[in-house]
């Protein structure tokens, strides 16, 4: 039986870009999203400090690398999109025109969600994600506001497992605008 450390914990976390699809019916005024390649700069909170210090860690552990080493495992994850740092994670992630036209922004397999609109640049969310590759089943609910079609901001909490213990996390999602052109990355379906 596999059990989820803090550390791969936070990994999956990050990558994930725990923001799920979003999905929901429209209203003629409603603010849509740009299409194309998106930066998502994600903050979280553990309410037990795991996460946090998992992340302490594998900065440590990055440190600790060969220039080489450090070059390698940089690149995979930017293959990815994703960027880690002592104060936040970067996701970059590619939303097609269809996403766009249906408030979507991607997120990892295996989530299905319940979006309402509750504005016209406001939405509320619930999500639920099976889990993955050893990591475990979340949950969560959050509300999101775009700022323009260029930018938006989330607020969620997310429920999960660490250890067999339960663990909530709060996390701060700020989506921007890059580029019409997404280069390598391709949208998540």
């Amino acid at each position: 039986m596999h059990h989820t450390t803090p550390r791969t914990l936070a990994v999956a976390l990050t990558a994930a870009v725990f923001l799920p699809g979003m999905g929901g019916a429209a209203h003629a005024q409603a603010q849509k999203l740009r299409p194309g390649l998106w930066e998502n700069s994600v903050t979280m909170k553990s309410q037990s400090g795991q996460l946090e210090a998992a992340m302490a860690q594998m900065q440590k552990s990055m440190a600790s690398l060969t220039p080489a080493q450090r070059k390698q495992m940089e690149q995979a994850m930017a293959q990815q999109g994703v960027s880690m740092g002592p104060s936040g994670n970067t996701v970059k992630v590619c939303i097609s025109p269809e996403q766009a036209d249906l408030d979507r922004i991607p997120a990892q397999e295996g989530c299905t969600q319940n979006v309402q609109r509750t504005g016209p640049n406001a939405v509320a969310m619930t999500f639920s994600c099976k889990g993955s590759q050893g990591q475990p089943p979340t949950t969560g609910e959050g509300t999101m506001t775009f700022q323009g079609p260029t930018a938006y901001a989330g607020n969620f909490k997310v429920k999960t497992t660490s250890n067999g213990k339960p663990e909530q996390i709060d996390m701060v999602q700020n989506g921007k605008w890059l580029a019409a052109d997404c280069g390598t990355l391709k949208p998540v379906r």
